[in-house]
């Protein structure tokens, strides 16, 4: 704890209360900096104890209020809405942040303000005994942005075509054979990386997810025995709410092809990779996890050899996957719920159909309303 800043246990005051942590009556020698560090100190206990928020989330949004205290040049009790527009004004034109990062810290500072503004925590009646004023919420529904949706897609990111799809897959098991008929190390390694590049695309998964998956994650579903063991996939580490703990969702098998990859990548190749210490389905050299490092190098260095479109990334074959579930005519709900997302609005941003698609799409939307015109008319 800093200098000055004391933890005195009340009984009954909230977590994070003022009167936890500064010693009523008592001057500091540095009153402003004791206060802010103070004011800190019960965000975090208050964020990490009650709500239950992760450590990284919580210090992150520390981060994010320090660098605002720096900015401005003033404590917490001194800031305006206006000194908040100035540094969002500064971090645009000046440091070229992006969208999503503006929003992370207007969210943080939002958050800290509301908390210190509450009567719950005692801040303002201590800023108004020290200092004469107290401090407001400087963040206003006029200097934010409004978040639509839960995912802001880069302009440039794309999914890729079934023939790019194809020629990726057809590429990374070549890669096995290559490996073997020139006797080079690393035919495991190339089998199975290019298992998992199926499994991503076959499924739906973000990078991460398709890294951490277990041998144990694959279970049969009963609506759908042709695929054996590998009906349905349990996603444990799903992409989370803000703060919150990773989100898990089951996600059913589509495509026989690869359940039948998987499964002969279980029989022939994980007992020869597998560690006792762990069910990693994915075996790094080390007997763990392949990183979602490892796999986005892997990616690119088959995606250049094969000179695709150097936007391209391992999310691209989850873009992928939802796009060419939308142009197979699967109903858009389950896509979502399949791929994880909160909103519909943010799976149509992974989607972006073929021009023969739309076409269709168009025509058979025209051809519908004739036909309903024609009906009405013959109908009078």
């Amino acid at each position: 704890m800093r200098q000055g800043v004391w933890l005195v246990g009340l009984k009954g005051a909230f977590e994070g209360s003022a009167s936890l942590f500064l010693v009523p009556g008592v001057a500091y020698l540095d009153a402003e900096e004791t206060v802010f560090e103070a004011m800190l100190e019960g965000w975090r206990a208050q964020r990490l104890g009650g709500r239950n928020l992760r450590k990284h989330t919580v210090m992150t949004g520390l981060g994010i209020v320090r660098r605002f205290r720096e900015a401005s040049g003033l404590f917490p009790w001194h800031w305006t809405p206006a000194m908040f527009d100035e540094w969002m004004e500064d971090l645009v034109a000046v440091r070229g942040r992006a969208p999503s990062t503006l929003r992370n810290y207007q969210i943080a500072v939002g958050q800290f303000c509301e908390f210190i503004c509450s009567p719950l925590y005692g801040w303002v009646a201590e800023c108004e005994e020290r200092f004469g004023t107290h401090p407001v919420q400087v963040c206003t529904e006029w200097n934010t942005t409004r978040h639509l949706q839960d995912y802001e897609g880069r302009p440039r990111r794309r999914p890729m075509t079934r023939a790019e799809v194809q020629r990726f897959l057809d590429y990374a098991d070549e890669q096995v054979e290559v490996r073997l008929a020139s006797g080079r190390k690393g035919a495991l390694g190339a089998y199975r990386d290019a298992s998992l590049f199926k499994v991503a695309y076959a499924w739906g998964l973000r990078a991460h997810e398709a890294a951490s998956l277990e041998v144990t994650d694959f279970y049969r579903n009963p609506h759908a025995p042709e695929f054996g063991n590998f009906g349905m996939l349990l996603v444990r580490n799903g992409k989370s709410s803000r703060g919150g703990a990773p989100k898990r969702r089951s996600v059913a098998t589509l495509h026989v092809w690869a359940a039948e990859a998987v499964k002969d990548y279980i029989d022939n190749v994980w007992p020869l990779v597998r560690s006792e210490s762990s069910n990693a389905l994915w075996v790094s050299e080390r007997g763990g996890h392949v990183s979602p490092t490892h796999l986005s190098r892997r990616f690119a260095e088959y995606r250049d050899h094969l000179g695709l479109d150097p936007v391209l990334s391992p999310h691209a074959l989850r873009h992928s996957y939802v796009t060419h579930l939308t142009e197979d005519g699967v109903d858009p709900v389950f896509i979502q719920r399949q791929v994880g997302h909160a909103y519909q609005s943010t799976t149509a941003l992974y989607t972006a159909v073929s021009g023969a698609f739309a076409n269709k799409m168009m025509r058979n939307a025209i051809s519908g309303l004739l036909e309903a015109a024609h009906n009405r008319k013959g109908s009078e």
